[in-house]
């Protein structure tokens, strides 16, 4: 496993002119050859063709006058960077089918009601009126027409006045809105044929600085203040890739732990030192690693590389050190005793300690809220919660199971949908607090197991919210436990008899169960007992909306 250690600032003030200045010529002369190859593979790459006789490596190597371990890791970079891009691109085009799905969708939507709008236009025509039986139309006796909205009700005196004052209008208006969702669809549709056949370039620099020089009023009336910031973005890393047969495992940088300095063969031939590089968090495994490599023996065969980054940060540099860490050995992957079932949520974690036999022991929550919070604050925030949601896993010496979840095309194309829903699926990070968890967890030498989260919560609300007195998130956890544990959770044999196409995967159940019992979560308290097998839905409760007793009545009939 790759892991990154970041040094403390190094000012420049502090280092000598020599070694700013060749460190400023590598920068600089990397960087412009690892553009050059990068643009070399997306031309051959449109092309079909190969640009060069010689090896891109050679090519480097005679064009700009590295040495071999220089050139490596400039093509290293550049094929990294393009293999990035191409997955990226992946996932553009999967982000542009998931818009052009729900645009198609809201389209019909939209053409329905346009349909049924021309209807009732028709009708008013013809002097009879008439209403279809979903939409809420009403004509009453005294000639009055009105329409029952979510919050309030809208009243016309005559057919007339509802014709020309509502019903022209809101065709009009339908009309303007399909133009544009067909619009939109189509540049969609342009944008995805372009992702599929175009190979995109990058911009080295940032997109964003490069238009600066066109949009911000400072750059336009200064353009060389704005090529300089320009040129120092493209040219701010040198990132060396180690050899495993090197002493120092990187034959450029050479660390020395007991003097804490950093030596570097500049291009000249010429050796500098940044001194006193320390390494606030890492420090003892970077050491123990860099003495190891120079004592071992057998290099080619038991060696280890170490790759090393200098990033310029204009008043300082921040030196990186990146290393094949083996992952801890001593981790708990027993469930002998049990599991602890996470549950991520958008405001909290809910768990559940499941023993061995997959039997409820006990559940809680933590919470924490990311609403209108940077970054950087998210990050925190969530570090503190896995580090309280690992302590209980450390506690009880149990591994965790978790949902393995992709967030990042739920969050796409919800242009059209609820604007409350599409805020909390935006603040939902889920993989900041998996990836949260997952590191302290492996600190702290707990396991974490993910398992597919398909119908844990449903299962848990059906079945365990109301058998424990527990929240439907901490009864999601217990499912995802018992998952973890490799427990089936079957249709309790209550709900069992209304499943209509017996017999049916155990999943599929669960979903058609939950399409039937299409009410608030709040009345499956009421509805039934998942402890009396024999007993009956009751259909007829009194807390029920006219809403929910007409599903219910529909579906279970």
């Amino acid at each position: 496993m790759k892991k990154a250690f970041f040094s403390k600032r190094i000012w420049k003030k502090e280092i000598n002119d020599l070694t700013l200045v060749e460190i400023a010529s590598l920068s600089e002369l990397f960087n412009r050859a690892k553009r050059f190859v990068f643009q070399t593979l997306v031309r051959q790459k449109r092309w079909k063709r190969e640009l060069h006789k010689e090896s891109i490596h050679l090519v480097v190597k005679k064009k700009f006058g590295v040495n071999d371990y220089v050139a490596n890791s400039i093509v290293r970079e550049s094929q990294a960077l393009l293999k990035a891009q191409s997955e990226l691109n992946k996932l553009y085009i999967k982000q542009t089918d998931e818009k052009i799905k729900k645009i198609k969708k809201k389209l019909k939507t939209e053409r329905s009601f346009l349909t049924t709008l021309r209807k009732i236009k028709e009708s008013c025509i013809n002097g009879n009126v008439h209403f279809p039986k979903n939409r809420k139309y009403t004509l009453h006796p005294s000639g009055l027409v009105s329409l029952a909205l979510q919050n309030h009700s809208l009243v016309w005196m005559n057919t007339y006045l509802f014709e020309h004052q509502y019903l022209d209008v809101a065709i009009k208006r339908l009309k303007a809105k399909i133009g544009r969702l067909e619009h939109r669809l189509f540049r969609l549709e342009e944008k995805k044929e372009k992702l599929t056949t175009h190979i995109s370039s990058v911009v080295f620099g940032s997109k964003k600085l490069f238009k600066h020089q066109f949009t911000k009023k400072e750059f336009v009336q200064d353009h060389q203040s704005w090529k300089e910031l320009f040129l120092a973005a493209r040219n701010k890393q040198v990132l060396i890739s180690g050899r495993k047969d090197a002493a120092a495992g990187n034959f450029v940088f050479t660390y020395q732990p007991d003097t804490n300095d950093l030596h570097m063969t500049s291009l000249s031939g010429k050796v500098v030192t940044f001194s006193n590089v320390v390494f606030p968090y890492g420090q003892e495994q970077i050491n123990h690693t860099v003495l190891r490599q120079r004592n071992c023996k057998d290099k080619k065969a038991n060696g280890k590389p170490i790759s090393w980054s200098v990033e310029d940060h204009g008043d300082y540099y921040i030196i990186k050190c990146l290393l094949d860490v083996e992952e801890e050995v001593l981790v708990n992957f027993s469930t002998s005793d049990g599991v602890i079932g996470v549950d991520c949520n958008v405001d909290h974690f809910a768990w559940t300690d499941v023993s061995k036999d997959g039997n409820f022991l006990e559940s809680g929550t933590f919470s924490f809220t990311l609403n209108k919070k940077t970054n950087g604050q998210s990050t925190k925030i969530l570090e503190a919660e896995a580090i309280a949601l690992v302590d209980v896993a450390v506690q009880k010496n149990k591994p965790i199971v978790m949902e393995d979840i992709d967030t990042t095309l739920s969050k796409t194309g919800d242009t059209y949908g609820n604007k409350k829903a599409n805020r909390l699926k935006s603040i939902f990070a889920y993989r900041k607090m998996a990836q949260a968890i997952k590191s302290r967890a492996q600190k702290m030498g707990i396991a974490v197991i993910v398992v597919n989260p398909a119908y844990t919560s449903i299962t848990g609300k059906l079945k365990y919210m109301r058998k424990f007195g527990i929240s439907i998130h901490q009864a999601a956890s217990y499912t995802i436990g018992r998952k973890g544990l490799g427990y089936k959770e079957k249709v309790p044999q209550v709900l069992r008899h209304h499943i209509v196409r017996h017999p049916l995967p155990y999943w599929k159940q669960w979903w058609a169960l939950n399409k039937k019992l299409h009410v608030r979560t709040e009345m499956f308290y009421q509805l039934f007992d998942v402890n009396k097998p024999s007993g009956n839905i009751n259909l007829t409760h009194k807390e029920l909306t006219e809403k929910e007793s007409k599903h219910l009545k529909k579906a279970f009939a």
